[in-house]
């Protein structure tokens, strides 16, 4: 597995979306993201930490090597 950067909750959202996820909703500071039946809810803080990034990827099923192809698009 390749390793994770160092990002804020809002540039995850913005790469999960270029990833064909729909912010469905935020509750706080929570923001809820879906793609079919796959979903994850991303924490908008100003940097998620690379272990709580890995598990929002696998809430997502999406691979780190997709989430980073779509980082550096």
């Amino acid at each position: 597995m390749p390793k994770l950067p160092h990002i804020s909750g809002a540039q995850a959202v913005k790469i999960f979306e270029r990833l064909g996820f729909v912010v469905m909703r935020q509750n706080g500071s929570h923001i809820v993201l879906r793609k079919g039946s796959a979903g994850c809810v991303v924490p908008n803080h100003k940097e998620i930490k690379v272990g709580t990034l890995a598990g929002i990827l696998r809430q997502a099923g999406v691979s780190a090597d997709d989430f980073l192809r779509a980082l550096h698009n």
